[in-house]
Order: structure tokens, then sequence, then C-alpha cells
């Protein structure tokens, strides 16, 4: 019986996890380093270039 639940448990973290996601258009602003920029083309920090 045991196992039985916790495979159920197993099984449906995944599902709870995504429906918890799922439906949200809202992007959150990714923090980069001092010094560096977020590159949306990219996706990744690139330094910031002055000069």
């Amino acid at each position: 019986m045991k196992r039985v639940v916790l495979s159920l448990v197993l099984l449906t973290t995944p599902l709870s996890a995504w429906a918890q996601c799922s439906g949200h258009s809202d992007r959150q602003a990714m923090s980069c380093a001092e010094g560096s920029t977020w590159d949306s083309q990219a996706n990744a920090c690139v330094p910031i270039v002055t000069g």
C-alpha cells in the first residue's frame, strides 16, 4: 500500500507544479551580476560595454 501511495505522489507532483506555473504570461526580471545586463536575444547576462 505504501508503494501505491508513493507512486501516486510521485506521479502527481510534476502535474501540480505545472498547474501552478501554467497560464502566467508575466515575466520576471532577470538579475545579473554588477557590471552586466540581461540580453534577451542571447538569453544570458552580458558585460556592459562603455567607451
